[in-house]
């Protein structure tokens, strides 16, 4: 099979090669997935430059795709053979990731893609949708509250804010430019802040009417912690966290999140238990299958241009997910 992979880190132009390698066969109680599409996402180019150093072999990257399953292990009901599925955690803790003609990988990481849905969407479901369901499930009944995501128009974002929407919601994002407010109002998110020309608490607090928001599901704590002591969220109101642009010590003050009963919740999308996993996967498949989220992909990369996928997402330019189209 063709697959895309690197022995050391480093640069995409750099490390990244495509070759052959064997096609897996699945053990018992997995299943093997032909792959039609690669999810590429911020985590996956982090660990090729070095966030996760390569210790032994290689590392065939990302873990999300979307494809066919085309044979089954002992164990696996021989009926899923031919069904359209998604994967989550395809390349977490080891070293076969998606970038590749075929995966296998254990039964219950396949789930079923309903018809309706691309395989580009698929490939998109692992961790923007799983990421953004979680933390939208996180903050609970949001019927009549105002919800703030930050990074709107980010693969996780944008998939959030129409999650919190359909559960109620009034949904208030930060976005980086005129461009990405566009694509926010035509999914119906018309309420957005452009974070490098406003100031994000005062606008939040007017459009409030000072109040502050009832809710946050926030990729980067380190900017949106200041949100708090600037009045901008709400007594009793929820926060969940998936990530951070600064990893190291984050001030939090404590004397203004103290009186206004704040909850703060954070969570990493690879490492859900079992329950949650279940719960956040059952909750995404009957979005996906109602037909009610819209999706943004970016135009699909050829596996003979992985690196050019992956600059892509390091540039941040592009808007929607960016995927990598396998060969057939």
């Amino acid at each position: 099979m063709r697959a895309a992979l690197y022995s050391r880190n480093g640069p995409a132009r750099d490390v990244l090669q495509v070759t052959d390698l064997p096609t897996p066969e699945p053990a018992p109680g997995e299943v093997r997935v032909k792959l039609a599409v690669s999810g590429v996402n911020p985590s996956d180019v982090k660990s090729r430059a070095g966030s996760r150093p390569v210790t032994q072999g290689f590392v065939v990257p990302h873990s999300d795709g979307a494809g066919v399953i085309d044979r089954v292990g002992s164990g696996v009901a021989q009926g899923r053979v031919g069904e359209r599925v998604w994967i989550w955690n395809g390349q977490w803790q080891r070293p076969m990731g998606t970038a590749a003609g075929y995966i296998v990988l254990p039964a219950a990481q396949a789930v079923p893609l309903p018809g309706g849905v691309s395989f580009e969407a698929g490939a998109c479901m692992g961790i923007p949708g799983l990421t953004a369901m979680r933390g939208v499930m996180l903050l609970g009944d949001l019927a009549g509250k105002t919800v703030l995501v930050t990074g709107g128009a980010s693969g996780v974002g944008y998939y959030a804010a129409q999650m919190a929407r359909l559960r109620g919601a009034r949904v208030i994002t930060t976005v980086g430019s005129v461009e990405k407010a566009g694509v926010l109002e035509k999914a119906g998110i018309a309420d957005n802040i452009l974070y490098k020309q406003e100031s994000v608490p005062d606008r939040l607090l007017e459009m409030t009417g000072g109040r502050g928001v009832d809710a946050i599901v926030d990729m980067d704590f380190s900017t949106t912690a200041a949100l708090v002591p600037a009045g901008a969220v709400a007594p009793h109101g929820v926060i969940a966290v998936y990530g951070s642009n600064q990893r190291g010590d984050i001030p939090l003050n404590f004397g203004a999140w103290l009186p206004r009963s704040l909850s703060l919740h954070f969570y990493l999308v690879y490492d859900l238990l079992p329950e949650q996993r279940r719960q956040t996967v059952d909750a995404l498949d009957a979005l996906l299958r109602g037909n009610e989220l819209s999706h943004l992909v970016a135009p699909a990369y050829p596996l003979d241009d992985i690196a050019g996928a992956h600059e892509a997402v390091e540039s941040g330019r592009i808007v929607g997910n960016v995927v990598v189209a396998l060969p057939a």
